[in-house]
């Protein structure tokens, strides 16, 4: 694929389901959680113990986690099938293999869809239209999470420019928070969106293992040899007397309700 092909083409057309296959392990390690306020907001008003959560595209399971915590059952839908092996087990979680546009889920079966940082790789017309079916109408919500790095954090700045060059400015580097399609579509209604901040702790093979587990970096071993020693640079630039620099993020979260025929 050329570059002008790549840069044009929407994300999920770029080999979705198989391009983290090679990085589940550090996207296992070294991936970032999310706020609690962002999972708060998603169950605001909701009786836990009697929710029923479908997380579409859970990868290893860092956000379902997360929700199973709180005490929801939590469906993680994932197609991956090195991803799901590096999943952490939860008594209130249960891994299923599905696509965001084919779930295999009942109709009407749960109260909650969530994606987290996953959307964007996602064909957005008929993963809404499965999104819409599998709620509980009126009552379920959707809720679309992104962790965008903060570039007005110096640190996380360099960072970011790190990984754009190493990618050769990867389409989703400028294309990360798709959320358009959710404004648009004929499924949901009443859309909010909540702003949150979040930090992520990281000593040097962290911050390595971080980078590594974005899937357009090259695995090429040059490549990641160069990008390694630019990591270094800047981690022994920027880290605190403890071996600890941080990446900021801010996390944004959208929710909607299905739209009622």
């Amino acid at each position: 694929m050329s570059e002008s092909i790549s840069d044009a083409a929407p994300l999920y057309t770029l080999s979705p389901l198989t391009r983290f296959s090679d990085r589940a392990a550090d996207y296992a390690k070294y991936r970032p959680g999310y706020p609690s306020e962002a999972i708060d907001v998603i169950l605001q008003g909701l009786e836990t113990s009697q929710v029923i959560v479908a997380d579409i595209g859970a990868g290893t399971g860092i956000s379902s986690r997360l929700l199973a915590q709180r005490g929801v059952q939590v469906i993680a839908i994932e197609p991956n099938a090195a991803m799901r092996e590096m999943a952490e087990s939860h008594q209130l979680m249960e891994f299923r293999d599905g696509t965001a546009e084919v779930t295999h889920l009942p109709s009407n079966f749960v109260d909650v869809v969530t994606c987290f940082q996953a959307f964007h790789w996602f064909n957005p017309e008929p993963s809404l239209q499965e999104f819409y079916r599998i709620l509980k109408k009126p009552t379920g919500r959707l809720a679309l999470v992104w962790n965008e790095r903060d570039r007005q954090d110096s640190f996380t700045a360099e960072y970011s420019e790190l990984l754009r060059q190493a990618s050769s400015n990867h389409p989703a580097e400028s294309r990360f928070k798709s959320v358009e399609p959710l404004f648009i579509n004929p499924y949901f209604v009443n859309i909010q969106q909540y702003e949150f901040t979040y930090k992520q702790e990281l000593d040097l093979p962290g911050l390595i293992g971080r980078a590594l587990s974005v899937s357009y970096i090259p695995n090429e071993e040059l490549a990641k040899q160069q990008l390694m020693a630019s990591l270094k640079h800047l981690y022994y630039q920027s880290c605190n007397e403890r071996g600890i620099v941080q990446l900021k993020y801010c996390t944004s979260v959208y929710i909607a309700e299905p739209k009622l025929s």
